[in-house]
């Protein structure tokens, strides 16, 4: 689902218009990076935590040459779903 269809989905179900219901997806995703940028988690109880993750240095390989490359330390975003979203998709 992209996020046009989740914001008609979103609209067809609250009663926003699909421009608000959009705008509501938009502040709520600004929310999530803004809170990331600053690493602090987000969770919604029942549905899941985004929270930042730290990748360790390490040594990787280039596939065409074979060659040894060093892949620096670097920061991720990662969501852990909660149990009402896990007991959703069993």
């Amino acid at each position: 689902m992209r996020k046009p269809e989740l914001a008609a989905a979103i609209a067809d179900r609250t009663g926003l218009t699909r421009d608000k219901a959009s705008e509501v997806i938009t502040a709520f995703t600004d929310q999530v990076s803004a809170a990331a940028s600053r690493g602090e988690d987000t969770t919604l109880i029942g549905f899941g935590t985004f929270n930042i993750r730290s990748r360790e240095a390490r040594d990787g390989r280039n596939p065409q040459t074979g060659e040894t490359i060093r892949i620096p330390a670097s920061k991720t975003v990662g969501f852990k779903a909660g149990k009402a979203l896990k007991d959703e998709i069993r």
